[in-house]
């Protein structure tokens, strides 16, 4: 067989379609092109539209509630999704889901929390925190990405970047605040405590800021999980069937369990499915069953759509990588082997191999700048990256939350004064 002579002549056929039907497969491919500049163009312009605000929150000093509050917090604000984007929004008016971002920022001065949302959302933000925490301030903040340069790294400043995202599926969990309790106050341990600490022995002109991406969506997300319950079940998807199917079967299963009463135990089908699912249990491992309780508890909560941006920011003379092996140790917390963990997403991490025998290496310093430049950018303008997990309310409320009292962090921009109402025989 002569391959070449048959890849020559399909070759020559292909080119001879394409010779008298040019004319209609061009438009088709530049279609494809010109619906992403459209979608890109059209949302460019609603964001612009959109009217931010950046809130800073000051906690109260002495803070007894464990995250279980600050998850409520996070249920509250679920309400920000209103409904699903429809074909005439989305490609007539660039529109897509609402967001928010929670802010955890370091600087030599401090450690600040803070919420940047739409000025439309203000007031649910506000009443779903002082609902939790009614001794918080809540104010509105000069953007603190300002106090940076336009652009970095220059011949100044240096930074490191990266987004986490979840490892595994989304149905899989992490390791929630729960893990961290404990019936003694004094021995609860706050998975925060490790960032708030690093963030607290900043030198001057050093800056970590992490940035938690979140917009809510809708139970589609759960889906997922069930099918991957379903499948660790050994539950095989059955088609519903029709009113009169239904009626058939359960008149042949009568007459079938009225036929043998004598000699068996009548069974139905719905009894019989419920013991082989309870027999399964028994054959799953204490690690199987484990997860499965995991996965079930983390799709019977809300879900968001998130992903953590981390970026730090120091001088090129002094910059430390200590700081970034703080962070991502403090990231490490939530980690488990069999559920969960947190991941860098590789498009934004401000890193290229240092292997010089391979292609990843190929103009290694145009295109770490390059990323850096990126994330810089992504996370000045609270931007999502090009892909985002599903974390539920647990979840969130366990990488972000109050400190609580036990935290000794000196940085933390609590509120000194608690706050009361005036007397009300008060003469005025």
């Amino acid at each position: 067989m002569d391959f070449p002579a048959i890849a020559f002549g399909i070759s020559k056929t292909i080119l001879e379609v394409l010779k008298v039907s040019w004319w209609a497969l061009l438009p088709l491919g530049l279609f494809f092109f010109w619906r992403e500049f459209w979608l890109w163009g059209l949302n460019r312009l609603w964001k612009k539209k959109q009217e931010w605000i950046l809130l800073e929150l000051k906690i109260p000093r002495n803070i007894l509630k464990t995250p279980k509050a600050m998850e409520n917090v996070f249920s509250a604000l679920h309400a920000i999704y209103i409904r699903p984007m429809g074909f005439e929004d989305v490609y007539f008016k660039g529109e897509e889901l609402y967001w928010f971002t929670c802010e955890l920022v370091g600087y030599a001065g401090g450690v600040n929390f803070y919420i940047r949302c739409l000025k439309g959302f203000r007031n649910l933000v506000e009443s779903a925190i002082y609902s939790e925490y009614p001794d918080a301030e809540i104010a509105e903040a000069e953007d603190y990405t300002a106090l940076m340069p336009d652009v970095l790294p220059n011949d100044i400043y240096d930074l490191w970047g990266n987004d986490f995202i979840l490892a595994k599926d989304n149905p899989y969990p992490i390791q929630t605040y729960e893990f961290f309790e404990a019936n003694v106050e004094e021995q609860r341990l706050d998975p925060i405590s490790a960032i708030t600490e690093a963030m607290s022995r900043l030198k001057e002109g050093e800056a970590i800021w992490l940035q938690y991406l979140l917009r809510p969506v809708s139970d589609e997300w759960k889906k997922e999980g069930e099918a991957l319950r379903d499948k660790m079940m050994q539950r095989k998807k059955e088609k519903e069937a029709g009113w009169l199917e239904s009626i058939v079967q359960g008149l042949v299963q009568f007459f079938k369990n009225l036929s043998l009463a004598s000699i068996e135990h009548p069974t139905w089908p719905e009894t019989a499915k419920k013991e082989k699912e309870y027999k399964l249990m028994e054959f799953l491992s204490p690690g199987e069953r484990k997860v499965l309780e995991g996965i079930e508890n983390k799709i019977s909560k809300l879900g968001f759509e998130a992903a953590i941006r981390f970026i730090y920011i120091d001088r090129k003379d002094s910059f430390s990588r200590a700081n970034i092996s703080a962070v991502h140790g403090a990231m490490r917390q939530f980690n488990t082997q069999d559920m969960n963990s947190f991941r860098m997403l590789s498009g934004t991490t401000t890193y290229v191999t240092s292997k010089i025998l391979t292609y990843k290496s190929w103009f290694r310093e145009q295109r770490v700048f390059y990323l850096k430049r990126l994330i810089y950018e992504l996370y000045r303008l609270r931007w999502f990256p090009p892909k985002v997990s599903v974390l539920n309310t647990e979840e969130l409320a366990t990488v972000f939350h109050f400190p609580l009292v036990t935290v000794e962090a000196p940085l933390l921009g609590r509120v000194e004064a608690k706050k009361g109402e005036s007397p009300s025989n008060l003469p005025i």
